[in-house]
């Protein structure tokens, strides 16, 4: 194999990421062996756990590429070479910056911050991927979800590689000083190490943080290394309204969560096979984790007429098979800082993950269904709300039970999607609908006008005019499409396309119900599409 072509290759750390990916399938790689389906580790490292998901996909989708490579390659032999190798490059991490620095808190002492960035891959640019702040974060953790935002972006479309951020602590335990001395120390770590900019790596809310902290971040590039840059606030995404973010990017995961679900909800072969009816209307569902995604997701199923019945949080875990207002609970929440003690609900110490719904939606941390817990759900659906929820050795279970399990690197891409549109409008320097939305109302009081003049022209005017009123429907849209209603139409038709891609990849590799490998062999053939219109080969 000649390598020479990494050494000038425009993918940057191509080469030794090569040589790295080399040495660790000395031996034949997993996904390479014919038993790797029957693999399937309970509580693994979570960036094992997603190679091991990898892995399984990846054993389908050599064949299904053999006349996607390049012309020039001839022998099947060298083909097969060619997929394994771009597969290689795919795998590992490119880079993990870890970073411990110093902040003074309000009393005057002094604490040592740890804090890390991943790269997973740059076959596309930026990076993308949210910074999260909690106790539990390490270098496993962010290079695990660093992969699975690779992944994502591939299956949704999104032209970025994927990245992931933490920093070890409980915003909990700080002040807003604080935490903001913390969150503009770190923007400027990662940015003078080459971890943050417009075309380099663009982070995003996650766990812990919001707008507020990705204000500060965006302040503290534009104002330093990006002084020069016009563009310097796309260096991140999940800005207030003010500060270039987008309509819609709060509720964006959620309200992407709820599309993915209403697909498959009117799929009649998929609902055979769980033994649903269509519909949202009466079917239960109980959320794990009631942050932001949870809420969303939550608000958008109960408008629907889903019933929720079930709330599953680190203290309490809230039950009423009547049915759960999440308005409610969300202003309980915002008053009391706890679900606990919620009048409309009652606590219980029952297992919740467990308990009879038609849906569950695990919102919350990974690793969350095991093969402990995964022969008990008694959910016919599980939507991945949070990144990483279910164990391979769990997944597999719920698979041989009949559980349709519709998988976090596809369920919970709406955030990322959003946020590329909001990084386009950053780099547009303008906002969506701005340019036509006076025309738009402008031309639909000229076809109603049009149609009136029609119709009087045809049957005579012996009566009277004829009048044409919109309906309220076309009323509501008549001015034309606001930002808002641009994002969620294009954020309705990503996911509505990208199911439609995984069930396709189901169907085309028999997987039944198994949703997240089809996921992963889209993701995979776009991924390897990518590298061979750059041109990587190997000869």
């Amino acid at each position: 194999m000649n390598l020479s072509f990494f050494r000038q290759s425009r993918f940057p750390g191509a080469f030794s990421t090569l040589q790295k990916a080399l040495r660790s399938f000395s031996t034949t790689p997993r996904f390479l062996r014919n038993d790797v389906d029957s693999e399937a580790p309970d509580n693994p490292d979570f960036f094992s756990m997603v190679e091991t998901y990898v892995d399984r996909a990846a054993h389908l989708v050599e064949e299904n590429l053999l006349d996607r490579v390049p012309i020039s390659i001839r022998s099947e032999a060298e083909k097969r070479e060619h997929i394994r190798g771009v597969l290689r490059v795919v795998r590992p991490v490119n880079h993990l910056l870890k970073i411990t620095f110093p902040v003074r808190r309000d009393d005057g002492s002094m604490e040592v911050i740890e804090a890390y960035r991943a790269q997973h891959s740059q076959h596309r640019r930026p990076c993308k991927g949210g910074i999260r702040f909690d106790e539990a974060v390490d270098a496993d953790e962010v290079t695990a979800l660093a992969s699975l935002m690779t992944y994502k972006c591939a299956i949704v479309d999104v032209p970025f590689g994927g990245a992931k951020a933490g920093v070890k602590i409980n915003p909990q335990n700080y002040s807003v000083g604080e935490l903001e001395r913390i969150t503009r120390r770190f923007a400027m770590e990662l940015a003078k190490k080459s971890f943050l900019g417009p075309g380099i790596d663009v982070p995003a809310p996650d766990m812990g943080t919001g707008e507020r902290e990705m204000s500060w971040i965006a302040d503290t590039y534009s104002m330093t290394i990006g002084h020069g840059d016009i563009n310097a606030h796309a260096c991140i995404t999940g800005k207030p309204i003010s500060q270039g973010g987008i309509h819609g990017r709060v509720s964006a995961t959620g309200r992407g969560l709820y599309h993915a679900l209403d697909y498959f909800l009117n799929d009649a072969y998929y609902l055979s096979r769980v033994e649903l009816t269509p519909g949202f209307k009466d079917k239960t569902f109980i959320v794990q984790g009631f942050g932001n995604v949870g809420l969303h997701v939550c608000r958008y199923l109960h408008r629907q007429g889903a019933r929720l019945i079930g709330i599953i949080e680190k203290d309490v875990s809230l039950w009423n098979p009547k049915g759960i207002h999440p308005r409610e609970v969300e202003e309980y929440k915002i008053e009391n800082k706890t679900i606990k003690g919620f009048p409309m609900a009652e606590e219980t110490t029952d297992d919740l993950l467990v308990a009879q719904c038609d849906i569950l939606v695990p919102a919350a941390g990974e690793k969350q269904i095991t093969s402990k817990n995964a022969g008990e759900i008694k959910a016919k659906i599980i939507l991945e709300g949070a990144n990483g929820p279910t164990t391979p050795a769990a997944d597999k279970i719920l698979i041989e039970r009949n559980r349709l399990v519709i998988p976090d690197i596809f369920a919970n891409a709406g955030g990322v999607t959003v946020s590329y549109f909001e990084w386009l409008k950053n780099i547009s320097h303008v906002s969506f609908g701005r340019l036509l939305f006076k025309y738009e109302k402008e031309s639909n009081y000229h076809l109603l006008e049009s149609v009136q003049q029609s119709l009087e022209a045809k049957f005579g005017r012996s009566g009277g005019p004829i009048p044409v009123s919109p309906s309220a429907e076309f009323q509501k849209r008549i001015a034309g499409a606001s930002e808002k209603d641009i994002v969620n139409s294009g954020l309705e038709y990503t996911m509505e396309r990208s199911s439609k891609f995984i069930i396709t990849r189901a169907h085309e590799y028999n997987l039944g119900l198994d949703m997240r490998t089809a996921a992963f062999c889209s993701a995979l053939e776009k991924i390897y599409i990518t590298y061979r219109d750059a041109g990587l080969t190997f000869s």
